[in-house]
């Protein structure tokens, strides 16, 4: 039975029942039940809600509000039969906790943080050294072994057409049934032998054969161009992600130097970890 099958089992009594109705004026604190002294407030129950899949939240409020009612109630009950909770149990709570709560933290340094300001002076520091990058338009074909990259570069001096002969013998299928053609890339995006061999290249004329791990290759570079700067608006959520984590790495680093920290677990083995039988 999972956490929430009591939940659903309610729901369909809960739709025959009308939700209680609560005076004007309440807070996330207002008391909504109480189980031998233990509150559970309307905050709880709003919690609760806004953790349910989107076609249970959808559902009439009155049959939402009792299901979620009941539930806490169910889970306050037997949450409150366990007298010892032992040290596994103690522990997962504590970790959720912190780590709950420390994704909180995490929030609210990212939404000061991830300013319109912060993503041009990204932009701007990432692209102030730039130099103009070269890409280049290029096909290939690819075959095992270098006899038959010989032969068909062979052919291509006679007289053969490139893009026929890619169809026709390129174990790279992909781009052999387009001719071998690669399409446009910059310096970074094929292995490192390929890349050279392209940099090296004059436009029209065949390379090769070049060998990587894929087999040998012929190249035919057909077209070069300068590379246009990527708009600030297509690197948006890459620039975010980088004011996010230097953001946070830095409170963290703030935040640590200002804590008595302790290390006393460097020494043991880390080994340890497998030992599930400490906390059972």
């Amino acid at each position: 039975m999972t956490k929430r099958s009591g939940f659903w089992s309610v729901l369909a009594l809960g739709a025959l029942l009308a939700g209680p109705v609560l005076a004007e004026g309440e807070t996330a604190d207002t008391v909504v039940a109480t189980v031998n002294g233990a509150k559970i407030t309307l905050g709880q129950m709003i919690a609760m809600k806004e953790t349910l899949p989107p076609e249970y939240q959808s559902l009439p409020d009155d049959v939402l509000f009792k299901g979620i009612y009941d539930q806490l109630i169910q889970q306050e009950v037997l949450a409150q039969s366990i007298k010892d909770l032992g040290p596994r149990a103690v522990a997962t709570i504590d970790n959720e906790k912190r780590g709950y709560v420390s994704g909180l933290a995490i929030e609210g340094i990212v939404k000061e943080a991830v300013t319109d300001a912060a993503l041009q002076k990204a932009y701007d520091d990432r692209f102030k050294d730039a130099k103009p990058q070269t890409e280049y338009h290029a096909a290939h074909i690819l075959v095992a072994t270098q006899e038959e990259a010989d032969a068909l570069k062979t052919e291509l001096a006679g007289g053969a057409d490139f893009a026929e002969l890619a169809k026709a013998k390129s174990t790279d299928t992909g781009s052999g049934a387009n001719g071998g053609d690669l399409g446009w890339f910059g310096l970074g995006m094929m292995v490192k032998p390929f890349e050279d061999a392209v940099v090296g290249a004059k436009v029209g004329e065949v390379t090769g054969p070049v060998q990587t791990d894929f087999g040998y290759h012929l190249i035919l570079v057909k077209e070069t161009r300068i590379a246009e700067k990527p708009t600030l608006d297509q690197l948006r959520d890459d620039l975010a992600s980088e004011v996010e984590r230097a953001a946070v790495t830095a409170k963290i680093d703030e935040l640590s130097k200002g804590a008595t920290i302790t290390r006393d677990g460097e020494g043991l083995d880390p080994a340890i970890l497998k030992n599930s039988a400490l906390i059972d």
